[in-house]
């Protein structure tokens, strides 16, 4: 399936209007809806905590407003029954519930109905679903001594299969409504590999987020990964993954750096999705010419590395920078108006036909 310029967004906004939430996404990225995480409406919407239902051994603590592991004492029952319900292919298991994710409840409501009264006329072309990656979700949430998860012996593998069967359930949910989905890993925290505060092995990385790319796959959808940081991109281009998302307005050049293997991942059919608009304040200073003119940059850039124009354009995908989620309501409503407005440019000048 082809994308070219095709815009999408990258999940969380910062409305507490769940139906004007979805409303917004089904209209304005209307060929890959996405289903909008909606951080403010309770604690449950945070990131880290809506992928964390079903996880062995996790607190939830509402006072103060986090999760945290418990592994003190003898916890190989609670690993014994999660593991059945993985060996037992339990998908629905690990559901996300309407009080965690509201707005993909919602959302596949409104998706449905709309298929149902206008058909294909809708010009959908796939779904988009997300959610949060094993290494940043492992890097965050700590267990009760504020170890991060991640390093944890006995529960890391949990946490990798979590997001596996999370992303797992959201595509047999949606494809009861579309044929085609995507799933984007987020993965903040990938900003943070090669530093003195992350010990982690280019192997773990790969090895991790292959492992939930694969449970994409087995359900035939698409997989992409979500970094709004810089990181070692080389290493996102070594995975399984079909599409690499990243912040094209702040750290274009640094996926320049890679031009062998970038050439490579696009040669390979794989996609670039370009955050080209900025999920910050900055965008109530941008337009959308402003926003082409750093986009053309940009193909420039990548074109005076060896990159081929053609190849770079024939596998494109726009979006936002990043979520919206922390955003007031105005400013990610901007982010969300000229992120179609610069798919709908490119797709004029350079797609026609």
């Amino acid at each position: 399936m082809e994308f070219k310029g095709v815009c999408t967004a990258i999940g969380s906004l910062p409305h507490q209007d769940v139906d004007r939430a979805c409303e917004i996404v089904l209209e304005s990225f209307s060929q890959i809806p996405a289903w909008p995480q909606l951080p403010r409406r309770n604690l449950r919407e945070n990131m880290y905590i809506q992928a964390s239902e079903g996880m062995p051994c996790l607190v939830l603590d509402e006072e103060k407003g986090k999760v945290y592991f418990q592994t003190k004492g003898d916890i190989s029952g609670e690993l014994e029954k999660f593991y059945e319900k993985i060996i037992e292919n339990k998908v629905d298991y690990f559901k996300i519930s309407e009080d965690y994710a509201a707005g993909f409840h919602a959302f596949m409501e409104l998706v449905r109905k709309t298929l149902s009264k206008e058909g294909e006329g809708t010009g959908i072309l796939a779904l988009k679903g997300q959610l949060i990656g094993p290494i940043s979700f492992g890097l965050t949430v700590t267990d009760e001594n504020r170890k991060s998860i991640l390093y944890h012996e006995q529960l890391v593998d949990a946490v990798v299969k979590t997001c596996g069967m999370k992303a797992r359930w959201q595509i047999t949910r949606m494809k009861e409504v579309f044929p085609q989905v995507i799933i984007f890993i987020d993965e903040p925290y990938l900003a943070s590999f090669g530093s003195a505060f992350v010990s982690l092995s280019r192997d773990e990385v790969v090895n991790y987020l292959n492992e939930v790319i694969d449970s994409i796959k087995s359900e035939g959808a698409i997989a992409g990964i979500h970094c709004c940081g810089n990181t070692d991109w080389s290493i996102l281009m070594d995975t399984k993954v079909d599409i690499i998302s990243f912040d094209a307005y702040s750290y274009l050049e640094t996926i320049s750096l890679y031009p062998e293997k970038l050439k490579e991942f696009l040669t390979q059919g794989r996609y670039l999705a370009w955050g080209i608009v900025p999920a910050s304040s900055q965008v109530m200073e941008d337009e959308i010419n402003s926003l082409i003119k750093r986009f053309e940059d940009g193909l420039k850039l990548l074109n005076s590395k060896g990159v081929e124009r053609e190849r770079i354009l024939g596998n494109l995908l726009i979006t936002p920078s990043c979520g919206t989620g922390t955003l007031p309501v105005e400013v990610a409503e901007k982010v969300v108006k000229l992120t179609r407005g610069v798919s709908d440019n490119i797709k004029a000048s350079y797609f026609r036909g």
